[in-house]
């Protein structure tokens, strides 16, 4: 594991392998980078974002956009064996000033956020195994802790089914191997 491309390009990241926590494939990271980067679809860019990074794990995802120039990026993660890999990670890169952890489930987060701080991407790696993921974006939503250009972007496995009803616009979903990443924004 390691940044991809970036002022921080190189860098390696501390990583865990456990059933609950899955580190973004450097393939799969790219190709997000790649689709923000060249999509036509939405406004959404990195540099000077402020990113919200839901179920960071190890902050591939974070990390990754500070070194392409995002502004900041809030960390939520409530695994005690992924938030010392993310501490350690956030420290090896030399982010602490462009970064927020929140040490707490997404729920509690998405309920107790100040609403006057206001993300241009949310990035959202659930366990592939669940969907409660939903309910906590409807949470962001109503709290309206997005700015209008905003874009979601979700990672699931490739044979799960979303049911997002009218939560989301899908503007585009992308395949790689057993991931599959849906990029779209609050309908």
């Amino acid at each position: 594991m390691r940044i991809i491309s970036g002022k921080l390009k190189g860098k390696k990241l501390f990583f865990l392998n456990s059933i609950i926590t899955r580190p973004l494939r450097d393939l799969v990271k790219e190709s997000i980078f790649n689709v923000i980067l060249h999509s036509n679809l939405f406004d959404a860019r990195i540099d000077g974002s402020n990113i919200l990074d839901l179920y960071s794990g190890i902050g591939s995802f974070g990390l990754e956009s500070i070194s392409r120039g995002a502004a900041n990026v809030s960390f939520i993660e409530n695994d005690k064996l992924a938030i010392d890999l993310l501490k350690k990670n956030i420290t090896n890169i030399a982010a602490q000033n462009q970064t927020k952890l929140y040490e707490k489930t997404v729920s509690d987060f998405s309920k107790q956020i100040n609403t006057n701080n206001k993300y241009d991407i949310i990035f959202c790696d659930p366990p592939f195994a669940e969907n409660f993921y939903i309910d906590e974006l409807k949470i962001i939503k109503e709290r309206k802790i997005y700015n209008k250009k905003h874009l979601i972007i979700i990672h699931r496995q490739t044979q799960s089914e979303e049911y997002t009803g009218d939560l989301l616009k899908i503007l585009l979903i992308k395949k790689y191997g057993k991931s599959k990443i849906i990029f779209s924004r609050f309908a």
